[in-house]
């Protein structure tokens, strides 16, 4: 016969509250082996902890508080039941009767008060049903399975962890991992000189605690796990000192000796939000948001199984060295647990040469690029292939190359007076880019110095969109302007997402929308100068 088996509430785990005796079950599981553990590690320690309790706790229930009803035993008024089959619920034998059913063979009928309010009548005396079973733990629940809860639950219970670890002084956390600060080993400030010192011989790093640790002598006579996290935490709360490994590797590097831009966004990638005269219609904002990728708009994650993203660069991220770090892109870079900025290297497909390159968190962006851009002959418009590297902190980076051709391409020159004008020039191009972002820039200094003039003189967005919109229509016979140009266009003097530009055009009663992305100037506006 099979066995009855008791389970745990289906909304166990989606409701779980974080208690103070799991806190210090978890310090106490820290203080005993000695190792530092992420929110993730740790969730499933506590798992594994609160099954063991709940069918502790369960076994106790079958024992306690009452006998279990089962149809095949006899029962007296006064008795005190347990039914399975209604969650354990208690009741009182109130009342016993012979039962009769032609089927059956002899048996009774007891009435069960559960409450005031509530009887119900039971069988008893019949040696087969169902309910004879054994009462067992139901191993089969997949709520009281581990590795069924960490797929499922992990995520959210790992969140609640990690939100009152926040608020308890007796825990540090470095690179994710949690530790008590009671067994730390003080690191005096003589050690951090000299970790400064070793940092600073190889050229700011980044260098793996490890090898900061057998250079320095630090004294280990502890467990050299110990040792290891009080240096990190030490490098960590000292301003001199920045982790920027990927997450699951901890890598240190002087702040002083990064790159400015990893510290402070260029002056191309500064966006001061305007005063927009109202909300950009969300269907053609999402259409254009199809085509470009803007880290300054809010744009969803793709898959984590997409690896490779092609992309085609405008004129603020080829002139810093930078790409967007959109929701498009975030998966095929490394992130950390904590650290705004990451260090990991750019491998040219091509020929295996390795770039340096930083993911700075906060602004959204990856910085380090600008030698390879040179050296490809990237263009603004380009269009550039990103792929996730098979290694921790490498990325795959290649330029659609092409046999170098003479092309009529979209050329901008800037007059005396600091002015825009576009016109078509044939130029020699040797790489695959997008037709509407492509834009070859003849002075890249001269144009720094219009994008200052621009920020300088506070020039407003829609006096720039409206002047970048005239002069694109004059390339066009039917005096058309896709958004994809015109976004393109804008960018060269203003760092400017979709979202504005789109906003802008919305509000300008010149300015109309044949659809498609298409606008146009009404004809007074463009015979207007």
């Amino acid at each position: 016969m099979a066995s009855l088996g008791l389970s745990l509430d289906p909304n166990y785990w989606k409701n779980l509250t974080i208690t103070e005796e799991d806190l210090q079950f978890l310090y106490n599981y820290l203080l005993e082996t000695e190792t530092p553990q992420t929110a993730a590690e740790l969730t499933e320690v506590l798992i594994r902890e609160r099954i063991r309790r709940e069918i502790e706790r369960l076994k106790q229930e079958q024992a306690a508080g009452g006998e279990i009803y089962q149809p095949k035993n006899h029962y007296r008024p006064g008795q005190t039941l347990r039914f399975p089959a209604l969650g354990m619920t208690q009741g009182v034998v109130v009342g016993v009767r012979p039962g009769f059913n032609p089927d059956f063979p002899p048996f009774e009928v007891i009435e069960v008060e559960f409450d005031s309010q509530t009887r119900k009548e039971f069988a008893a005396g019949l040696a087969e049903h169902a309910l004879n079973a054994p009462i067992t733990i139901n191993d089969q629940d997949p709520l009281l399975n581990p590795k069924y809860v960490v797929k499922h639950y992990g995520r959210d219970i790992a969140a609640k962890l990690t939100a009152e670890f926040e608020t308890n002084p007796d825990l540090v956390r470095i690179a994710g991992a949690w530790f008590p600060r009671a067994l730390l080993v003080d690191v005096s400030v003589g050690y951090l000189n000299l970790a400064e010192a070793v940092l600073e011989m190889a050229g700011g790093g980044p260098l793996p605690t490890q090898a900061i640790l057998e250079q320095i002598e630090l004294p280990s006579d502890v467990n050299p796990k110990l040792t290891e996290f009080s240096l990190n935490l030490a490098l960590q709360e000292d301003g001199r000192f920045d982790e920027v490994g990927p997450a699951g590797q901890i890598l240190w590097f002087l702040k002083r000796l990064e790159p400015e831009a990893v510290q402070t966004p260029p002056m191309f990638l500064k966006y001061v939000p305007a005063d927009l005269p109202g909300e950009p219609p969300p269907s053609i904002l999402q259409e254009l948001n199809r085509l470009v990728f803007d880290e300054l708009e809010n744009q969803p994650a793709l898959s984590e199984d997409i690896n490779e993203v092609t992309l085609s660069l405008i004129f603020p991220h080829w002139r810093a060295g930078t790409l967007p770090l959109t929701g498009a892109m975030v998966n095929l870079f490394p992130t950390a647990y904590e650290s705004p900025r990451v260090r990991f290297n750019f491998i040219d497909e091509e020929d295996g040469s390795t770039y340096p390159g930083w993911v700075v968190r906060p602004y959204r962006y990856i910085y380090g690029l600008q030698e390879w851009y040179a050296r490809q002959g990237v263009i603004p418009g380009s269009l550039i292939t990103v792929r996730q590297g098979e290694k921790l902190g490498e990325v795959f980076i290649r330029a659609r190359k092409k046999r170098p051709t003479k092309e009529w391409l979209r050329t901008v020159l800037i007059g005396s007076d600091g002015g825009i004008v576009f016109t078509m020039l044939k130029h020699t191009v040797g790489v695959e880019y997008d037709e509407r972002m492509i834009i070859i820039i003849l002075d890249p200094e001269r144009l720094d110095q219009v994008w200052e003039q621009t920020h300088r003189q506070r020039v407003p967005l829609e006096r720039i969109v409206r002047s970048m919109t005239k002069e694109l229509a004059k390339l066009n016979p039917q005096g058309h302007v896709h958004a994809q140009e015109l976004y393109a266009a804008v960018n060269l003097v203003k760092r400017c997402p979709p979202s504005a530009l789109l906003a802008i055009l919305a509000s300008l009663p010149n300015i109309s929308h044949l659809g498609d992305l298409y606008f146009r100037l009404s004809e007074e506006e463009a015979s207007h100068e």
